[in-house]
């Protein structure tokens, strides 16, 4: 129980307030028309479009292959951020020489918006994967070594203190005082890093890419079809709030001690 709200309880407020969204929108562009379906297409136009792309297939490939082919690479570009992202917020949280040493560069890059590196990642790469996982890496690096240097100056010195009186320090120290004490801002940075990681693909995949929810949608965009829109939409949705939740279930068993 969280807040009073049992898990089944949060699920059907959930499921409610979706079902409601789903009849909101099939009043508003089939029953009543107040959105025309040039502008907006019907909850029907989305479903023939869902089995279109899932069936026959659409940009060339089906909705399977977009969306685990997204995932994919989004997973890869996560990972290598936090892999890198997470220790050096970490070392610059504890360290002020690494911190001297470091973060002037690291000011000057993290103004630049991912989407600014996609031509240099071209001309570096190519238009393969490759490209958009730089990008993707950049974009979920810059929140992942904010929150891990926040997490770490966040935990109060006296901490610090009783642990060196006790003999702890080296890397026994990072493990059992500072990597758990900066724990809760590192997820909040991870969760950051994996909405920026799918912003980022979804802009990435409109150049180039033979296959994508982000192809998807930028092919649908040149055919006018609205409704492969939506679907390539929901796929997004529907991918990130996986990964989301995954995570969310990663934070809970990596910290027992915050549930509640």
């Amino acid at each position: 129980m969280r807040n009073g709200w049992r898990e089944p309880s949060r699920l059907a407020v959930g499921g409610s307030t979706l079902a409601a969204v789903v009849v909101l929108w099939y009043l508003a562009t089939t029953f009543t028309q107040i959105i025309p379906p040039v502008y907006f297409p019907t909850p029907a136009e989305v479903l023939q479009a869902f089995r279109q792309i899932t069936v026959q297939g659409y940009a060339d490939g089906q909705l399977q292959q977009h969306f685990l082919h997204s995932c994919w690479l989004v997973l890869m570009g996560f990972a290598a951020a936090v892999g890198l992202g997470v220790p050096l917020g970490m070392l610059m949280g504890w360290s002020r020489r690494a911190e001297a040493l470091i973060n002037p560069v690291f000011l000057l890059l993290r103004p630049i918006p991912p989407l600014a590196w996609i031509p240099l990642a071209i001309v570096w790469l190519g238009l393969g994967d490759a490209a958009k996982v730089l990008v993707i890496w950049f974009a979920a690096f810059v929140p992942a070594v904010i929150n891990s240097y926040a997490g770490v100056r966040s935990i109060e010195p006296y901490l610090i203190e009783a642990a060196r009186s006790l003999g702890i320090r080296g890397a026994m120290l990072v493990r059992e005082v500072l990597f758990p004490g900066a724990l809760p801002l590192i997820f909040t940075g991870l969760r950051l890093s994996l909405q920026a990681c799918w912003t980022t693909l979804v802009a990435a995949e409109l150049i180039g890419a033979i296959v994508g929810l982000g192809h998807v949608l930028y092919q649908a965009g040149l055919d006018l079809f609205p409704a492969m829109i939506v679907v390539g939409m929901i796929g997004v949705a529907i991918a990130g709030g996986l990964m989301t939740t995954a995570l969310g279930r990663l934070e809970a068993w990596s910290m027992p001690w915050h549930r509640r």
